[in-house]
């Protein structure tokens, strides 16, 4: 069940982040508009020339600081498509229509109910005695101030809507309204009811809100120092933007009149008063939720970053050196830690304690100092220029920052120096193996690449070592991701194999139930988009970069289903037949350490003395690998095996091979399954060994064999 819960809301956080990845532009519109049409601004800096009224620079920036304020007034209803389309699994398209017509039935209903009761005029005031704050405009409908929340609960109420009835069947005589056109009707009647119960529920949840966020603000500076605390440290579990939304977007955060409008939460307070003529400094009990991210983000973890660099070993200094910057830049300019984060919470997590901590207490320091900065999406030298040293110390106090944050790097330094040499903890450049630490780059992939460890598949290499790591095409249910990592979710979580996925370039990688995380920072976004055209056209059945794994995972699928149907026999004795002609010896002398381990199962190899590869029994054809190099097999009595040419021939893409057979094809022993050149296989791959491997066998059974020296091919040579 915690699983479960944890998977729930990795995917709610995901649908967040889309509405939210349109805050940044939303801000940067609102903030240069509103900073440059300022009358004090334009006179400070001399400017009435170019910027003054009349101007067509001044109407510009008039008509920047509307669109930005359109976004921030209409977040609602875009929160409620947005989080439709993260939610659903498919279709998306009309999730977003439906969640849009179910938005404005909700708030139509809602009117109507007000209107009937008489809380609402029919000229569409509000009666006098309402309670100010509690009727809001919606897209032009008075109806309930729900703020972001209404849109949140249209946008997860019609995607669990759309995931069960996007494929309905109806009657014949309704078959047209089947299947995805019965989700907008659906969503229609069900938010007719939805609005007519929120008008009698909602003013208990309001009052339960506003108490929530009365008891954030109540408590002060250690109220914003738990805010911070809590939220840095759901950061590993990819949770922190469910917390802090109600906090930036809702009354959870604090409710103010600017300019005659009741506005709830602290980023829409700050935008609000940014808007604003008459604000002589920004309400630092609305911006306590971000503004201290700017001491750690810019000043502190650029300081870890540097104590991480000069505890690595001497050897290793250039490589950690390189790895370190980059990511402290990333977090300096951006505000996107995880790059830095990741290089110790696994290998570390003490040093991550210590993050938490010191980052909990930069959002209560900034709210004690009264800083006032505000940001659209992180904490980096951008949103500071734009929303603290362009509004003026006079309104944003961010002079404050300067000295806190070099107080800080000096803290992150020393801090993280004397724990990593106190602990001999193992951050970037002080590891013993650096496949755990090591922070992976783009030429790390393409050096695995190089050296056959990563193999590609159509154009995308990248893609498909994701699709592997993640258990193949069919065990992948959802693919979405956030500013920093791809969050998918999977049908069975045992399939995921975290070594695969790091060897991608991930930082790291949280698997929790069937949500799974990999994180590989700000360049995500693209590796999420080439995955998704990637799923579209690749194949059910697994190939490629370190297949070792993958294909022990499809093969022992196949024999699962093999003894469902009860085929497998096994206190049968069962005799084998050589496919190959050559030397036999036993698999534990396999020139590949992991065939030679048994991880996919046991078997035996052959020294080829010629091509030809023949069906050692009668069975099917379960799968031919688009590199020809290696065969899946079922026999007749269920046996599940693999004959695999060589070892790293999956690097030859195909060439030295000729296949003879096809998925699913029946075959007899004795037919010609492949033929491929000797000569070539020697020449351009690691070894000529030819394998063949069982991998159903069940516990207790084993390959025992009963011949050893010159074979030929279909002699009996071992039995299990």
């Amino acid at each position: 069940m915690k699983d479960k819960i944890f998977s729930v809301l990795q995917r709610v956080g995901r649908s967040f982040m889309l509405p939210i990845a349109i805050l940044p532009v939303a801000g940067l519109l609102l903030g240069v508009g509103s900073s440059f049409t300022n009358a004090t601004t334009i006179s400070t800096y001399g400017l009435g020339e170019f910027l003054g009224d009349g101007t067509i620079l001044h109407a510009l920036l008039v008509i920047m600081s509307k669109a930005g304020s359109a976004i921030f007034d209409n977040l609602p209803i875009i929160f409620a498509v947005g989080v439709a389309i993260g939610m659903a699994k498919a279709e998306k398209e009309v999730a977003a229509l439906s969640s849009m017509i179910a938005f404005f039935v909700m708030h139509v209903s809602i009117n109507a109910v007000l209107v009937l009761t008489g809380k609402v005029l029919a000229n569409g005031t509000v009666a006098p005695g309402v309670l100010e704050g509690t009727i809001a405009s919606v897209c032009g409908i008075p109806t309930l101030q729900m703020g972001v929340f209404g849109g949140i609960i249209v946008g997860l109420g019609v995607a669990s809507l759309h995931n069960r009835y996007h494929k309905i069947v109806l009657p014949d005589a309704l078959s047209f309204f089947g299947g995805s056109r019965f989700v907008p009707i659906i969503s229609t009647i069900v938010y007719l009811f939805v609005g007519i119960v929120m008008y009698f529920i909602w003013p208990v949840v309001q009052n339960g809100i506003f108490a929530l966020g009365g008891l954030v603000t109540g408590t002060g500076y250690i109220g914003t120092l738990i805010f911070g605390i809590v939220k840095r440290a759901l950061i590993p579990f990819g949770l922190h933007h469910v917390f802090y939304l109600p906090f930036w977007q809702t009354a959870v955060g604090g409710s103010m009149v600017v300019d005659g409008s009741l506005i709830q939460g602290g980023q829409n307070i700050f935008f609000a008063q940014l808007a604003s003529p008459n604000v002589t400094h920004f309400n630092a009990d609305a911006t306590r939720y971000f503004s201290g991210e700017f001491i750690f983000m810019i000043f502190g973890l650029p300081g870890a970053a540097l104590a991480m660099y000069r505890c690595a070993k001497p050897e290793k200094k250039r490589i950690a050196g390189g790895l370190l910057l980059s990511a402290a830049l990333t977090c300096m300019l951006t505000g996107i830690t995880e790059p830095i984060e990741f290089s110790f919470l696994f290998v570390a997590p003490m040093l991550f304690y210590v993050q938490v901590i010191l980052a909990g207490a930069a959002y209560m320091i900034a709210h004690m100092l009264n800083i006032a900065v505000g940001l659209t999406f992180s904490g980096g030298l951008l949103d500071l220029f734009i929303f603290g040293i362009l509004q003026g110390n006079d309104k944003t106090s961010w002079l404050y920052i300067i000295p806190v944050g070099i107080l800080y790097f000096f803290l992150y330094y020393f801090i993280f120096t004397f724990l990593i040499k106190k602990f001999n903890l193992k951050t970037p450049g002080r590891e013993d193996e650096d496949e755990e630490t090591k922070l992976y780059t783009k030429a790390d992939v393409n050096a695995q690449k190089a050296s056959g460890t990563n193999v590609e598949r159509g154009d995308d290499a990248l893609s498909s070592a994701i699709v592997q790591g993640l258990g193949g095409k069919k065990n992948i249910t959802s693919v979405d991701c956030c500013a920093t990592r791809l969050r998918c979710s999977v049908e069975t979580s045992t399939l995921v194999n975290e070594k695969l996925l790091k060897q991608t370039g991930a930082v790291g990688v949280i698997s929790k139930g069937q949500g799974v995380q990999i994180i590989y920072g700000p360049k995500v976004t693209v590796i999420k988009a080439n995955l998704e055209d990637y799923l579209e056209n690749a194949p059910d059945e697994l190939a490629g970069p370190l297949e070792i794994a993958v294909i022990k995972n499809e093969v022992s699928e196949l024999g699962a289903a093999a003894k469902q149907t009860g085929l497998t026999a096994a206190m049968e004795k069962h005799i084998l037949c050589s496919p190959f002609t050559g030397l036999i010896k036993p698999i534990t002398e396999a020139p590949d350490e992991a065939f030679a381990s048994k991880m996919m199962g046991d078997g035996y190899f052959v020294t080829p003395s010629d091509g030809d590869v023949f069906a050692p029994a009668d069975g099917e054809v379960m799968f031919v690998f688009e590199t020809k190099h290696a065969i899946g097999l079922q026999s007749s009595d269920g046996t599940d095996y693999l004959l695999h040419v060589g070892v790293d021939t999956v690097n030859l893409g195909g060439k030295g091979f000729e296949v003879f057979v096809e998925n699913n094809q029946k075959i007899k022993k004795g037919d010609k399954l492949m033929h491929f050149d000797v000569d070539y296989i020697r020449e351009n791959a690691t070894s000529d060994a030819c394998l063949v491997i069982f991998t159903g066998l069940q516990e207790g059974q084993e390959i025992h064999l009963q011949k050893t020296g010159s074979v030929q091919a279909l002699n009996e040579i071992a039995w299990y």
